[in-house]
């Protein structure tokens, strides 16, 4: 039975909110899991009400009080529904809410997180370093060895699997970026993933950076001097992988299921392909971690905040995931 599974709710003048009670009210009844949503009260009881749920959000107390949906916020004052996007208030409070589910998760208070979103920029303009969720989740459990997944479906039940060698960086810094050492980690997290999803085989793809995988040297020389040895070096190891392709081609082999993950070298090369195909499903999963960690695939959409237009479908699978991978540990 699957225990705790908390819930920053990132930043309030966006749609995470919003999309965290839609998913919970349309998925989890059923479920055993127990949530606690780590954010302002006040904010959730205005929108369950405004979207008619009928949730039965309860004030957390002790972890064993009867119920289901809990609520906490570990900050003293509420932040009121009136803010405007991007708000410093609200800015501060998502780390403070992020901070707190991983302090409950390092202490095994919490079987696993999910984030939702928060904005970077108004993070940054609240006066507080940010680069993003998986780096200051990684920085507090200690740790350098993490890998940003992302994985979702069509609507033919086809999946992407891509781990990324390197996230936030600038194009033109992404090759004086790609290491050896990170490929590996990429790759022998990647393969680790397969296990923790129960896939029955680790089939791992490894991207080339530059078209064609650099044609033997033409078109550049990481593959030659970073990537295969970085491949080579964990098939000596007993991990079923292969490359450096052409990512061009490769993403084809991996749609159509000769692969159960990729490893790509920057953001667009292993994203585009991935939301295109499942842009709605898409989940974030934070690899290397002690603990869970998932979000949604999508960012704070303050463009169609507070008008209850927002799928909720990449937060529920961001749920799904959690509770399914809390369940086999």
């Amino acid at each position: 039975m699957t225990g705790w599974i908390g819930i920053s709710l990132g930043d309030v003048t966006g749609i995470g909110p919003e999309v965290t009670l839609k998913a919970l009210a349309a998925d989890f009844h059923g479920d055993h899991a127990r949530f606690l949503l780590i954010g302002d009260q006040g904010i959730l009881d205005e929108w369950n009400h405004r979207l008619g749920l009928k949730l039965p959000l309860q004030k957390f107390t002790t972890p064993d009080a009867p119920g289901r949906f809990f609520v906490h916020n570990p900050l003293t004052e509420p932040l009121g529904n009136d803010l405007s996007p991007g708000s410093p208030a609200a800015a501060k409070a998502a780390v403070a809410w992020l901070r707190d589910a991983a302090e409950r998760c390092l202490r095994g208070q919490l079987d696993g997180m999910v984030t939702a979103p928060v904005n970077k920029e108004s993070i940054m303009h609240s006066g507080q370093p940010f680069i993003g969720q998986t780096e200051f989740l990684s920085q507090m459990a200690g740790t350098d060895r993490t890998a940003m997944m992302l994985l979702g479906q069509d609507d033919r039940g086809r999946w992407l699997r891509v781990v990324l060698v390197t996230t936030h960086v600038p194009i033109k810094l992404v090759a004086q970026q790609i290491t050896r050492e990170k490929v590996e980690l990429a790759i022998e997290l990647a393969a680790k993933s397969c296990a923790d999803l129960e896939l029955g085989f680790s089939r791992v793809a490894v991207c080339g950076l530059n078209p064609h995988a650099g044609e033997g040297g033409e078109f550049g020389d990481e593959e030659i001097t970073t990537i295969a040895p970085a491949v080579n070096a964990c098939k000596r190891r007993g991990i079923n992988v292969t490359g450096p392709a052409g990512a061009d081609a490769l993403f084809y082999q991996v749609f159509k299921g000769d692969y159960d993950v990729v490893v790509a070298m920057y953001h667009d090369q292993g994203l585009c392909p991935l939301k295109m195909i499942g842009f709605e499903t898409g989940v974030n999963w934070t690899l290397g971690l002690p603990f869970i960690r998932t979000s949604p695939d999508h960012g704070t959409a303050y463009g169609i905040a507070g008008q209850g237009l927002a799928s909720a479908t990449s937060m529920r699978e961001a749920i799904r995931l959690a509770i399914q991978l809390a369940r086999q540990k």
